[in-house]
């Protein structure tokens, strides 16, 4: 059953011009007695008028031009056929619809002198025609072609809209990537430093350590001089990929990478801004992997940004949650809800990536009772438990 409706759908323009056909054949075969024309050569004229009908996709405009062609070579081999069958009066109305309903104006304009000249001629050819016929009737088939160039700019601005909606997805997808991709690059350079910082102060003790053995332990002080060697050589080739996934024009960050140790000074920083903050701490606070400490750092500030930019809110809340094995970190504020980017980074999507990076979890939306929630859950070992 549902096939049967699937087919009617699509193939419903066919169905209805081969009923139709059906009955203009049946109107000559039970109006024999009284058919102008013998049912013998009517019946293939009426096939041969209709048929090109059927070809209507893949000649939008030979089709039903056709039809007005091939009525009008009919009504001179026999005026009184055509308006013997009254089953061919909406044939025609879909005819003028069809040519009326021409993505080029020039064609439908066209299609219209064709009908015109097509409906006028078959009128005239009828023995025995009134003068109001010759204006009556054309006026119909030319109402039925108004209706096809009415619902054309209809679809047409359908398609623009649809193609602009398309559009428009495929530029906020392409912005996405780029976001994503800056951010990213963003978070590795942030990263890279941090690491670059650690092989630094690791080169630093072994020379040290280095310098203080004695000479009795000249093999282990060798040892410790191709670590030193080997640190100093990726020390240079990091400062190396450092510079080379910085954008043109930017510079180097100068001062260290933020943690939660200057949470404090960002909250009054944006108090000052015009946003008051309260913080909360559930738990013991213990020391974070650098990754972790800068990322929960940068996820707070991206969530009060947004709250102070774009939000609109008046008050908002920090609260740190410490567990055994992970940082729980949720940002409330009583403001309009979020926006996809800020004036630092990228927003929600720069806050997912770094939690994406530590195997974390991340929800943000609407809180119950007004305002916007961001949560995000980072492991301290990074492995997604």
């Amino acid at each position: 059953m549902r096939r049967v409706e699937s087919l009617a759908r699509e193939h419903w323009y066919e169905l209805l011009i081969a009923a139709l056909l059906i009955t203009a054949l049946l109107e000559l075969i039970l109006g024999r007695d009284s058919s102008p024309m013998s049912v013998r050569y009517a019946a293939p004229l009426v096939g041969l008028l209709i048929a090109p009908l059927f070809a209507r996709k893949r000649f939008p405009f030979a089709a039903p031009a056709s039809y007005w062609l091939l009525a009008t070579g009919i009504s001179f081999i026999d005026g009184a056929l055509i308006p013997f069958m009254v089953s061919l009066f909406p044939v025609g109305l879909v005819s003028a619809f069809l040519l009326g309903n021409q993505r080029d104006m020039r064609r439908a304009w066209a299609g219209l002198a064709i009908v015109f000249g097509g409906i006028i001629t078959v009128v005239y050819n009828i023995p025995g025609h009134a003068t109001a016929e010759l204006i009556v009737i054309p006026v119909d088939f030319g109402i039925s072609w108004a209706a096809g160039v009415a619902l054309r700019d209809r679809m047409q601005k359908a398609e623009a809209a649809e193609t602009r909606a398309a559009q428009a997805e495929r530029e906020r997808e392409a912005a996405a990537r780029v976001a994503v991709a800056e951010e990213r690059a963003r978070i590795a350079r942030e990263l890279h430093d941090i690491v670059a910082h650690a092989v630094s102060v690791m080169v630093l003790q072994v020379g040290a350590v280095r310098h203080q053995l004695p000479d009795a332990l000249a093999e282990q002080r060798g040892a410790l001089t191709d670590v030193e060697r080997a640190g100093r050589t990726a020390l240079a080739e990091m400062r190396r990929l450092l510079a080379a996934m910085r954008r043109e024009g930017e510079e180097a960050e100068l001062v260290p990478q933020p943690g939660l140790d200057g949470i404090d000074s960002l909250l009054e920083q944006i108090g000052r801004a015009g946003l008051p903050v309260e913080l909360h701490v559930d738990g013991e606070p213990v020391p974070l992997p650098r990754g972790v400490d800068l990322s929960a750092y940068r996820i707070v500030q991206e969530g009060l940004t947004n709250a102070l930019k774009h939000a609109h809110a008046s008050d908002a809340e920090v609260t740190f949650r410490y567990r055994p094995d992970e940082l729980e970190i949720e940002v409330r504020d009583n403001g309009l809800g979020s926006s996809t980017t800020d004036g630092l980074g990228h927003g929600l999507v720069g806050v997912r990536e770094r939690v994406k990076i530590y195997g974390g979890e991340m929800s943000a939306g609407s809180a119950n009772g007004g305002g916007f929630v961001l949560s995000t859950r980072l492991p301290f070992d990074g492995d997604g438990r």
